[in-house]
């Protein structure tokens, strides 16, 4: 049987992404699995899996055995990654396959780095659509989701007990909720309302009727952050903090896992968390066990959910790397029900086929089931521009939000952020 070989990856000096992936378009393509189909090289991202290494010695001795082809696994640590695959795009270097995160792929698709797997007749209603809308860009398809995360409200359900509080459909039902919360429990957050958490103010934007950025029929990014919609719903979030004082002031400053750990701490009764929290919550904190509940983010009104960001990751294929086809091969593997469902045990995250989510729902914690509901029903990704990654670095909605809890008006903070969505998208 051929070797299978896992081993750690240390971290190339990074590069500046622009400059690299400008190199791109003169660079010859990858080498990672030396030009032939005996021996491919993967990038898997560091972490996701406590048992990363035992999962990849299963599956891939299953495709070694099936195809004869030796596959060598190498961890990539997140902080830094996109600017690894840069120089390694820059250097001719890249692997076969790697694991990408579902905002990196637009800005590499678009460089010329990916294969386009749209010849092998992907059917991409089968995925996730918040994840696939990432890997389907511009007729061709340059990722296919692996597995999904998506962003719900986690709550105490002891002190909705005690204080006989009704799991809330509406912005304004969340609104009384958390009011009630904070006469009830003045020692506890009743909902935070974190300024350096970006994707946990996209939903707002999305369900006040807003968009982020789309495209014209010229080419020209245009931002919403700046409509009555989008103003509306993003009002409508941080005034649970300026208004109506159901978070603190330290929250501004606060990322996501400092809403994690507050709520693990005890110290959060609602919260606006990642589908991998509650189990992480429990690990911190055994104490809550049979405490915890969720729900889906409610709608503006009852008849709809506001939408969440699907996060996650997808496998592409480096185009040049001569290992094309024998890559797709893999990536087929991976994905295959019964390894992506492994995955999902093993992680916590959901599986990226559609089909797989309820499956993987039903002998998960009940806690994930709003989880589920809110991935089939009202997820969405990011604008699937080239340029997003450099949004997302210059942390803009982050900076918008950031604003507006320290006192800038909703229209100034989203004036300024719409400006600056349009000049980097539109390479300005």
């Amino acid at each position: 049987m051929a070797r299978r070989r896992i081993r750690k990856h240390v971290p190339l000096p990074a590069a500046a992404l622009a400059l690299t992936l400008a190199a791109t378009a003169c660079s010859g393509g990858g080498g990672g699995g030396g030009g032939g189909t005996d021996g491919l090289t993967v990038w898997i991202m560091q972490g996701t899996n406590p048992d990363e290494s035992g999962f990849f010695e299963e599956v891939n001795a299953a495709f070694t055995e099936e195809t004869g082809i030796d596959v060598e696994v190498e961890f990539v640590p997140w902080d830094g990654a996109q600017d690894k695959i840069s120089t390694a795009i820059a250097g001719g270097t890249t692997p076969d396959v790697i694991e990408l995160g579902n905002t990196f792929v637009p800005g590499f698709a678009d460089a010329g780095a990916l294969h386009d797997l749209s010849a092998y007749d992907v059917d991409t209603s089968l995925y996730v659509s918040g994840l696939m809308d990432m890997g389907a860009v511009a007729e061709g398809v340059y990722g296919v989701p692996w597995y999904a995360s998506i962003r719900s409200m986690v709550y105490r359900t002891d002190v909705f007990e005690e204080h006989d509080l009704e799991v809330p459909r509406t912005w304004d039902e969340l609104r009384e909720t958390a009011l009630e919360v904070k006469e009830a429990e003045p020692d506890m957050v009743a909902l935070p309302v974190p300024g350096d958490a970006q994707y946990s103010v996209m939903p707002w934007i999305w369900g006040g009727g807003g968009e982020i950025a789309v495209q014209e029929d010229d080419g020209t990014w245009v931002s919403g952050v700046d409509s009555p919609e989008a103003r509306e719903g993003i009002e409508f979030f941080t005034g649970l903090s300026t208004q109506d004082g159901t978070s603190t002031t330290g929250a501004v400053n606060w990322n996501e896992i400092d809403i994690m750990e507050a709520f693990s701490d005890g110290d959060a009764a609602i919260a606006l968390l990642g589908s991998a929290n509650p189990k992480a919550i429990l690990e911190n904190n055994p104490d809550l066990e049979g405490s915890l509940g969720s729900f889906p983010i409610p709608g503006a009104d009852a008849d709809t959910y506001t939408p969440s960001f699907a996060g996650g990751s997808l496998l592409s294929v480096f185009e040049g790397t001569g290992n094309e086809e024998a890559a797709w091969s893999y990536v087929e593997h991976l994905t295959a029900e019964d390894n992506m469902m492994l995955w999902a045990e093993q992680t916590g995250f959901f599986p990226g086929l559609t089909a797989s989510v309820d499956t993987f729902t039903d002998s998960a914690d009940p806690v994930l089931e709003a989880y589920a509901v809110q991935l089939n029903e009202a997820s969405r990704g990011v604008p699937t521009a080239p340029a997003w990654s450099q949004v997302e670095a210059e942390k803009v909605l982050v900076g918008m939000q950031q604003a507006i809890l320290n006192g800038t008006s909703v229209d100034e903070a989203t004036t300024q952020a719409a400006e600056d969505i349009e000049r980097i998208l539109n390479g300005g």
